[in-house]
């Protein structure tokens, strides 16, 4: 599947209040090697009550956006007709190493057959035959959990958050 970036590179900025004296700002294709090779992810989205919800799933980087589904009933699927802005977090839960990532945007539905279908190939290609997705409607089709919506985060700010030797970088996109 084509991994297509942003046409022009995000601003990265290194914050030495967070960071190491000799600490430099990651580049962001490295934390798009990160995002994609990442198996799990946090999710928050915002109740109709601003109540925050936070849950893990599972997604696949692809087309310069973090992509994830879920059941149209379930309560970010209800969170986001509301309300598309989101938190995507990944890492580690260690403190002297590792990288975390985060990813601010807005979740946009995904209901092309062309995409869905390269969306569903990635997602067995990262997942396992577990994760085969049909595609029909305008969502992904599982014989034995029903549909699922899915949804593409663009970054529109993202934080990474370097271990042992510690960083803080903000990427800025346009």
């Amino acid at each position: 599947m084509p991994d297509e970036e942003p046409r022009e590179e995000p601003r990265a900025e290194l914050d030495a209040r967070y960071s190491d004296e000799r600490a430099t700002a990651v580049p962001w294709r490295e934390a798009v090697t990160r995002l994609a090779a990442a198996e799990l992810y946090w999710l928050t989205t915002v109740r109709p009550d601003a109540r925050p919800h936070v849950t893990p799933l599972i997604g696949v980087w692809a087309d310069g956006a973090l992509h994830f589904c879920t059941g149209p009933q379930e309560r970010k699927a209800k969170n986001l007709r509301a309300n598309p802005h989101v938190v995507l977090t990944t890492g580690t839960n260690t403190l002297h190493e590792g990288f975390d990532l985060v990813v601010e945007g807005e979740a946009a539905r995904v209901t092309d057959p062309d995409r869905l279908r390269r969306l569903a190939a990635a997602w067995e290609a990262k997942y396992g035959a577990e994760w085969h997705f049909e595609v029909g409607n305008g969502v992904f089709v599982n014989p034995d959990a029903g549909e699922a919506v899915v949804f593409a985060v663009r970054p529109g700010t993202a934080f990474g958050f370097g271990k042992g030797g510690y960083s803080q970088t903000r990427w800025l996109f346009s």
